[in-house]
């Protein structure tokens, strides 16, 4: 248990910085493209750590191939073009916190689907949890004051009900311990990318005008490496080792580690904001006790 604590912490504060890096890396890509275009990095960046025997293994499982390609295409190729379009209008630490929420719908889908029930103390934390969520959706006074706003919070809902989705089916996928996680992970990567494939076409058309006068490649590979290669390996090990729930309650710390970054987007939390950040992190501590 303890080997996919660790790795979910380590997710989180990976999915934190590249979640900064992706929202202040200057491009005119639309949500979607940026997704398919981090996906094929992220692809290009697994291949030469996967073997062909473990990847092989996967063609034994059918069923739980299914289940993988399933979860990439909702919790990836929808979710996360979700999430960068939200992370555009309402910035990283209101994004991940609202994305915070995470466990209480996990743990309902795991229960329907997983039979994977969270005992008294685990199900207060998921009340906090959800508690610190709705703190940060209310219209607090750094909010931003544009109609942005709203949408921003629609868009942050729906990435983490498609991210939920997703968790769980990689889970289901998971519990046999059959799959390695870095295999599962590829393959959720795969199903995305062949899912946003035909956006690449406009991808490759460079739009006409002035170019930036500093190179945008090595922020988009460092955001990769730390949100899409090491963040979803992460999350792979950390579904394997524990239940759906859990992992993802210990996914969503990522609030907390956000609030040191706020400052760099020109996000003062204030007290409202350091006050859910610190709800959520409570109740994440009730879920894994």
């Amino acid at each position: 248990m303890l080997s996919g604590v660790l790795a979910a912490l380590a997710g989180a504060l990976c999915w934190t910085l590249a979640s900064s890096v992706w929202r202040r890396l200057p491009t005119a890509l639309s949500a979607s493209q940026l997704n398919l275009l981090k996906n094929g990095l992220a692809l290009l960046l697994l291949l030469p750590l996967l073997g062909a025997s473990g990847a092989a293994a996967l063609w034994h499982e059918p069923q739980a191939l299914l289940l993988l390609a399933a979860s990439g295409v909702l919790g990836i190729a929808i979710g996360d073009s979700l999430f960068f379009a939200a992370l555009r209008r309402i910035g990283t630490r209101r994004t991940l916190t609202l994305d915070a929420g995470g466990p209480a719908v996990t743990a309902l889908l795991g229960m329907a689907a997983l039979a994977e029930r969270p005992n008294p103390l685990q199900w207060l934390g998921i009340a906090l949890i959800t508690a610190a969520l709705w703190l940060v959706a209310g219209h607090d006074s750094t909010s931003p004051r544009s109609g942005d706003w709203g949408l921003g919070v629609a868009l942050a809902l729906g990435a983490l009900a498609c991210g939920s989705g997703g968790a769980v089916l990689a889970r289901a996928a998971l519990r046999s311990g059959a799959i390695d996680p870095l295999h599962a992970a590829a393959l959720r990567l795969l199903a995305a990318a062949l899912v946003l494939l035909p956006l690449l076409p406009s991808l490759l058309r460079r739009p006409q005008g002035p170019r930036p006068l500093r190179r945008r490649w090595p922020l988009g590979v460092l955001a990769t490496l730390l949100g899409t290669t090491a963040g979803i390996s992460l999350q792979q090990t950390a579904l394997l080792h524990l239940p759906g729930a859990l992992a993802v309650a210990l996914l969503a710390t990522a609030p907390v580690m956000a609030l040191p970054l706020a400052s760099l987007e020109g996000d003062h939390p204030g007290w409202r904001g350091v006050f859910a950040a610190l709800l959520g992190l409570a109740g994440v501590s009730c879920v894994v006790a």
